[in-house]
């Protein structure tokens, strides 16, 4: 299980200089983020909003402080294990989406359940795929979507392997009041089904979900 995840004095080392001259709650600060809380990270233009999002996820290590999962140093844990983390514990929405051009949607968020890592079968994949208003799109390769088709997918693709957090940076961008509402609501049912914590970036304030905490990065 992953209970909490921990920040203790991290600065990203290539926006060190630009990062210690303003007021951060993540950045350069001890911060502690307890598994079930639902935390939204308001990060204005230039603060470092991705690069906290792969920190966390452990795509990137060139910062100065720590990371914690639980009691466990991210830096320190083996590559096995963070495999394995990612598998059962950390599902992710990437800011640029990272679907595989070539496959078509249906793949793209079968893919996890291929590798082995199942949790919900094509029945509930085309559920959640309904409730979202992409079902007609299943059969298309990725890279003939719309920007906001590819975001429901990738959200869809987060939502359907095991996860106690789930990150997501800028997932609404390019979705509109309704489709925005959609999504959010999968999310949040998904979320308290399974008793999950969400860290969500964005840019502005918003009312997509009842936030347990927010902070400003």
């Amino acid at each position: 299980m992953l209970s909490s995840i921990s920040l203790k004095n991290v600065i990203p080392t290539p926006l060190r200089d630009k990062l210690t001259q303003r007021p951060s709650q993540i950045w350069n600060t001890e911060v502690r983020l307890p598994q079930g809380e639902w935390i939204k990270i308001k990060a204005p233009s230039g603060s470092g909003k991705t690069t906290l999002v792969h920190t966390l996820y452990k795509l990137r290590s060139d910062f100065k402080g720590e990371v914690w999962y639980d009691d466990r140093s991210l830096q320190q844990l083996p590559v096995e294990q963070i495999a394995l983390i990612r598998q059962q514990y950390i599902s992710i929405v990437f800011q640029d989406l990272r679907l595989l051009p070539q496959l078509t949607a249906l793949e793209n968020i079968q893919l996890k359940n291929i590798l082995g890592n199942v949790m919900y079968n094509e029945s509930d994949i085309l559920k959640m795929a309904e409730r979202l208003q992409i079902t007609h799109i299943l059969q298309q390769q990725a890279n003939t979507l719309s920007y906001g088709e590819q975001q429901r997918v990738a959200i869809v693709r987060a939502l359907v392997q095991p996860f106690a957090w789930l990150i997501m940076d800028e997932p609404f961008s390019h979705l509109d009041i309704n489709n925005t509402k959609l999504a959010a609501a999968l999310i949040a049912e998904e979320c308290t089904k399974r008793k999950a914590g969400f860290i969500l970036t964005d840019l502005d304030d918003d009312n997509h979900f009842p936030y347990t905490k927010q902070l400003t990065l």
